[in-house]
């Protein structure tokens, strides 16, 4: 393949933004070599500004659970634009999306529309300490919920592939108030809640891990942290920015049959804009200003261009067959991976949940952040660059999830699999 354009414009980029990204995941330090700059995007494909296309597994880090540009959704988006594009006021379509949040995820009685996935879980955990009236939160090590002051500590995604265990410019006083426990493991949760469980205000979990790669929960695990914060008092909050919509039409709250107080969205709710949510118990929400005492605003919260997307993708995921079409992608894929990696010998073991998936260089089974981290990040370099040069878009860091959207067709699974089957052989003889 050619990247001639895609390295101009990384020289280009780096003259003016940090990095030469606007989020540090994308500047493959990780993985080597120069990012590809992309031009368009239809379906599960995307192509760069030198023309090269490849089937996507990133899907704009989750969202594109349709494909990208469906045509239902840009019409939609077209049809608002025409009224225009901020207001700053209410609209009803606003209510349109909330209530269609409320159908699909009853625990979420009351919702407030907001910007970004770390907006929302940054309100969420604002209300849990007001509500409380405690200050610490409990959180996992390899979670990721944002980049919020006090919830980079044992973060995954980003700060766990550029090795950065936290991040300068946030206080120490707000570091301290956080807590991490390993991940899937029930007793170190309750030791820490012996410890300091009247003074903890919350748990924030991902109910499926998503930035540490893709990690299930381990039976129980959901459910003992419900009964864990119940015997205390503190409030669970399922942060559902990557499983809401995507692993179950009621997320994993509903894969799970565990109900949390509060719940953060993002990503798919959207439909690909920047929109996100929080919500939860209505004696809760009641408690966010105007109604109550807890303040937060946002000028673009519920914009209209945002709330039409998400709309008509929710709208569009109520169809029949549509999470068993999902959930049969990213099975078929990640077993098919999985059994090719067995054949040549090479330690290697998968997951999945409704559409999204995850693998490791790593014998397996992973269901922590220190087991993720005794991958091989070697072979996942050389597995990476191989698969993009076989035109396979994969996040180019071991420590996220990837995802197939409706748009990936048997067709597509069986070209990845044998990019890959051409990746393994090659990862064997660079060894």
């Amino acid at each position: 393949m050619d990247h001639a354009r895609s390295r101009r414009e990384w020289k280009r980029a780096q003259r003016s933004i940090p990095g030469g990204v606007n989020s540090p995941v994308r500047a493959y330090r990780s993985v080597g070599g120069t990012p590809p700059f992309i031009a368009s995007a239809r379906g599960a494909r995307i192509r760069d500004v030198d023309g090269n296309e490849y089937i996507d597994y990133v899907g704009s880090w989750g969202p594109m659970i349709l494909g990208h540009a469906h045509p239902k959704v840009l019409a939609a988006v077209r049809a608002a634009m025409k009224l225009g594009t901020s207001f700053g006021a209410p609209t009803p379509r606003e209510s349109d999306l909330a209530e269609a949040v409320r159908r699909a995820m009853p625990s979420m009685e009351m919702l407030r529309l907001v910007s970004s996935g770390t907006e929302a879980t940054m309100s969420a955990l604002r209300l849990a300490r007001g509500v409380t009236g405690r200050a610490r939160i409990l959180k996992f090590d390899g979670c990721y919920h944002g980049h919020s002051d006090g919830l980079l500590v044992g973060a995954g995604s980003g700060v766990a592939t550029l090795g950065i265990p936290g991040s300068p410019g946030v206080p120490k006083a707000m570091t301290d108030l956080t807590i991490v426990a390993p991940y899937n493991d029930l007793a170190a949760t309750r030791a820490a809640f012996e410890r300091w469980g009247g003074e903890i205000a919350a748990v924030i979990v991902e109910p499926v891990a998503g930035n540490m790669g893709c990690v299930p929960p381990v039976p129980g695990f959901l459910a003992g942290l419900r009964t864990l914060c119940d015997e205390f008092g503190a409030l669970l909050v399922f942060d559902e920015v990557m499983t809401g919509f995507r692993v179950a039409r009621g997320g994993a709250q509903k894969l799970y049959r565990v109900k949390p107080d509060l719940t953060t969205l993002g990503k798919i709710v959207g439909g690909g804009l920047p929109a996100a949510a929080y919500g939860g118990r209505r004696d809760l929400m009641r408690r966010i200003a105007p109604e109550g005492d807890i303040y937060q605003a946002g000028t673009l919260s519920g914009n209209p261009l945002a709330v039409a997307a998400g709309l008509e993708t929710l709208r569009l995921l109520e169809a029949k067959g549509v999470y068993e079409a999902l959930t049969t992608t990213a099975k078929t894929l990640a077993s098919g991976l999985e059994t090719l990696a067995r054949e040549r010998g090479i330690p290697f073991c998968t997951a999945s949940v409704g559409g999204m998936f995850g693998f490791f260089f790593h014998p397996g089974p992973v269901e922590s952040f220190a087991q993720a981290q005794q991958s091989d990040a070697a072979r996942f370099r050389s597995f990476f660059a191989s698969m993009l040069e076989s035109g396979i878009y994969l996040a180019p860091s071991p420590y996220e999830a990837a995802f197939v959207s409706l748009a990936h067709r048997p067709r597509d699974v069986d070209r990845t699999l044998e990019a890959a089957r051409k990746a393994f052989a090659r990862s064997i003889r660079a060894r």
